[in-house]
């Protein structure tokens, strides 16, 4: 994981790159969240989308970054995991 660190630190050192990269952060957020929740559970992904209702294919879509979620999603990903969905409002200066 060292090589990737110092090659994203390097990176970020570009003021554009930074600006795209920090523009992602909330999408990549989202994301971490959802796969640590599952994993969390011992859940695959088929196994929530049992609980929930969901396609599969769509929790993959979800993970893989290749599909933005609704908050109405969101709850039902939470529920079938035994969670709340909550979102928060952090002022910049404490980020």
């Amino acid at each position: 994981m060292k090589r990737f660190d110092d090659f994203l630190e390097k990176q970020l050192q570009d003021e554009n790159f930074k600006r795209e990269y920090d523009d992602l952060q909330p999408e990549f957020e989202v994301i971490r969240a959802l796969v640590d929740a599952r994993t969390s559970q011992n859940l695959t992904q088929k196994q929530l989308a049992e609980k929930t209702g969901i396609n599969q294919a769509d929790i993959s879509k979800l993970e893989n970054g290749t599909r933005n979620p609704s908050i109405n999603l969101l709850k039902r990903l939470a529920e079938g995991m035994g969670m709340v969905l909550k979102i928060e409002f952090i002022p910049k200066s404490k980020v």
